[in-house]
């Protein structure tokens, strides 16, 4: 058996050291690496709170349009109705309905047609969802076919782009009648199309 000298223990005892040193700074850092993952903490996401009732800005529109060689003043008037009952949204936020008035003036001042429309008016061509949740959101004059005044309007979910487009056609005698627009139909879960046409003609 060979005996270590002095130099040579003092040299194997330093190897020791170090290598004890070592393996215990990497088990701390692993630990405190182990630690520091484990002690992550994740904020809960705040659900926003209801604010008071949102309404909706009046808006008028008033335009001549020429029809069977005259001109007619179209006046239309949204104001948001207090009287109606409110929608929610999924927060529970809560909406006001408007109505909105539309007269088709003559020349000489006199009305030939006049009618305040609210969202039940439009009940035949909405599911129970827009029923429930939608709000009649816009009327507008779109263009002169014929013998006939054609209107567009819509309901729609509160502050977003979803909505049930809607054809309002007046005939030269007065009578009114209701469609659902299916060419800019955007109520299911296909790609939106934009109210710009609605959107340009209030200019809001």
């Amino acid at each position: 058996m060979k005996y270590l000298n002095k130099r040579e223990l003092t040299r194997l005892s330093t190897v020791v050291v170090m290598i004890t040193v070592a393996l215990g700074t990497t088990m701390l850092t692993g630990c405190k690496q182990k630690k520091q993952r484990e002690d992550i903490i994740v904020r809960k996401a705040e659900t926003p709170k209801p604010q008071a009732p949102i309404r909706m800005q009046d808006y008028s529109q008033v335009k001549d349009v020429e029809w069977l060689d005259r001109i007619y003043q179209v006046d239309i008037h949204r104001m948001a109705n207090d009287s109606l009952k409110m929608v929610k949204d999924e927060t529970g936020q809560k909406f006001v309905d408007n109505s909105i008035q539309l007269k088709v003036i003559r020349q000489d001042g006199s009305v030939f047609f006049s009618q305040t429309f609210t969202k039940a008016d439009f009940n035949d061509y909405l599911d129970d969802d827009y029923r429930a949740t939608g709000i009649l959101e816009g009327l507008v004059f779109d263009r002169v076919d014929g013998y006939q005044l054609i209107f567009a309007g819509s309901v729609s979910h509160p502050q977003t782009d979803e909505y049930i487009p809607l054809v309002i056609t007046l005939s030269n005698f007065g009578d009114l009648t209701i469609s659902r627009d299916t060419q800019m139909d955007t109520s299911g879960n296909e790609e939106l199309n934009d109210k710009s046409v609605i959107e340009d003609s209030l200019d809001i």
